[in-house]
């Protein structure tokens, strides 16, 4: 079992930035795949960007240049680095590991407001 915790979100303003982290349990972390959603109100849960465990990278169109996906193994966290905010970049973020099954963080509410 895989427990997963997000932080990082919160109130920022149209054109600012938030790194968001999710820290992950175990000692296998750098065999999952990683990645970010998030759900808007009213909305279904979308794709945001995900990392390999190899590192590579792959994002939503909506948010490619703006934000960054990186993780770090050895504090079994992976960031994202949201750059350029937008007030419909406001949702809650859900981090997300695959390998065999797949477990879901709880979530960090991230709202883009001036």
């Amino acid at each position: 079992q895989v427990q997963l915790v997000e932080s990082g979100g919160g109130l920022v303003q149209p054109g600012g930035s938030l790194r968001l982290s999710c820290a992950a349990s175990g000692n296998i972390f750098s065999r999952y795949a990683m990645g970010w959603y998030r759900q808007a109100p009213g909305k279904q849960r979308e794709f945001v960007a995900t990392i390999t465990s190899g590192g590579f990278t792959n994002y939503a169109d909506s948010v490619k240049g703006r934000f960054t996906i990186s993780r770090d193994n050895a504090k079994n966290t992976v960031y994202l680095h949201l750059n350029s905010l937008k007030p419909e970049d406001t949702a809650v973020y859900y981090c997300k590991a695959t390998w065999n099954t797949v477990y879901w963080g709880q979530g960090t509410q991230v709202t883009v407001s001036s």
